[in-house]
C-alpha cells in the first residue's frame, strides 16, 4: 500500500516557526523532499536519522513529482516541506494532480508566510481600524504575467495593505505602480529580507522615493518582502482609533460595557 505525502509549510526560515504538526510528521518522515533554494537546511533537522532528504532546487515538476510518487512507495510518511504556506505561490496544485491521478494520499499542512513574518519582524500591523481592514497579497508581472485586473496598479487603487512577493528585483515597477495609483512619493515602504531567519534578516523601512536606493545599499537582491501599507509607522501616531471590540464603551457577550460611548 502507498504511504502518505504531506505538504508541510516550513514557515518563514526560522524553523521554530514551522507549525507543531509540521515538525511531528517531519520527525516520522521517511522521506522529505525540501526547497532547497528557499527553505532552511535547519527545518530538515527534525527528520529522523535514515530518513531520505533530497533538495529540489535543480528539479523540474515533473521530477519532483516523479520523486514523490516513488518516495511513496517506499515509506508510509513522505514530506514535501515548502517555504512559507503550500497554497501560496507554491505549485500546489502542479504537484497533487499527478498524485491524485496515480491515488497517492496527499494532505496540506499550512505554514506561516513571509508576509506575517515580516511585519513581525517590524513591529507593524497588517490592520488598523478605519484605516484599512483588508490584506491583499500579490506581486508584479516579471516572467510571469498577471491575471488581467490583477496589474498592482489596479490593486494599489484600494490604498489597503500590500504585501508583495517574488518582485525586489522589480522594485522600480513596484515604484511606478504605487505612484500611478495614487500613493505620494513619501508613503512609507517596508521591505524585510530573509523574515525570520536567525543572523540573516534585514529590514529596511523608506519611502517610495527612497526605497529602491536603500535597498541597494543593502545588497538586498532577493528573499525579500514588500510591504505598502497606510498602517505603516502607526505605532508613532500621536491618535489611533481604538478597536471597538476592546473598548468598554462596545459591549459583547463576553463582556459588558463599562462606560458610556461619548459618540452617544
Amino acid at each position: 500500500m502507498a504511504g502518505k505525502i504531506w505538504f508541510v509549510g516550513a514557515g518563514p526560515g526560522d524553523p521554530d516557526l514551522i507549525t507543531v504538526k509540521g515538525r511531528q510528521l517531519l520527525e516520522a518522515a521517511g522521506a522529505v523532499l525540501f526547497a532547497g533554494s528557499l527553505v532552511d537546511r535547519a527545518a530538515t533537522l527534525y527528520a529522523p536519522a535514515g530518513c531520505e532528504i533530497r533538495d529540489s532546487k535543480d528539479m523540474t515538476l515533473e521530477e519532483m513529482t516523479d520523486w514523490l510518487i516513488a518516495a511513496a512507495a517506499r515509506h508510509e510518511t513522505v514530506i514535501r516541506l515548502q517555504t512559507g504556506d503550500p497554497g501560496l505561490y507554491g505549485a500546489l496544485i502542479e504537484m497533487t494532480r499527478p498524485l491524485t491521478a496515480a491515488g497517492i494520499e496527499w494532505t496540506v499542512v499550512p505554514g506561516v508566510s513571509s508576509a506575517m513574518a515580516s511585519l513581525a519582524a517590524a513591529g507593524e500591523t497588517l490592520t488598523l481600524p478605519e484605516v484599512t481592514q483588508t490584506v491583499i497579497l500579490t506581486r508584479v508581472a516579471g516572467r510571469t504575467p498577471m491575471p488581467p485586473g490583477e496589474e498592482l496598479e489596479a490593486l494599489a487603487a484600494h490604498k489597503t495593505t500590500l504585501c508583495i512577493y517574488l518582485s525586489i528585483t522589480l522594485l522600480h515597477k513596484v515604484q511606478a505602480a504605487l505612484l500611478a495609483a495614487g500613493w505620494s512619493e513619501d508613503a512609507p515602504i517596508l521591505v524585510v529580507q530573509k523574515a525570520s531567519w536567525p543572523g540573516e534578516e534585514k529590514i529596511v523601512r523608506g519611502t517610495i522615493k527612497d526605497i529602491k536606493r536603500k535597498c541597494q545599499d543593502e545588497k538586498i537582491a532577493s528573499q525579500a518582502m514588500i510591504v505598502a501599507s497606510p498602517t505603516l509607522g502607526a505605532a508613532d501616531w500621536p491618535d489611533l482609533i481604538r478597536s471597538k471590540l476592546y473598548d468598554p464603551t462596545f459591549g459583547h457577550r463576553f463582556r459588558k460595557a463599562t462606560e458610556t460611548s461619548h459618540d452617544q
